[in-house]
């Protein structure tokens, strides 16, 4: 089954909700697709055209700067956020 385009732009908005509510704090690819009650391979193929469109980050690297070998966190842009600040404020 296919999702159409604006359907996969809803999830995105739905994302980014997420992370700014979130924001400082990065997520785990799990933590976004349980809340979004998503695959997670859908929701990881999401926020790689997020981060293509330099709205998410993707962070490798757990605190003590050790590189995860599968996993991911995600965290909105500083743009992307000041943009969903402005935003919100209006």
């Amino acid at each position: 089954m296919k999702i159409s385009k604006e359907k996969k732009e809803k999830i995105s908005e739905q994302i980014l909700a997420l992370l700014y509510s979130c924001n400082p704090s990065p997520l785990f690819t799990c933590h976004i697709a349980k809340e979004m009650a998503r695959d997670e391979e859908f929701i990881k193929k999401i926020l790689s055209g997020l981060k293509k469109n330099k709205l998410v980050i993707e962070i490798k690297k757990n605190p003590k700067g050790i590189d995860y070998k599968t996993r991911s966190r995600w965290k909105m842009s500083d743009g992307a956020y000041q943009a969903y600040k402005t935003n919100l404020k209006d």
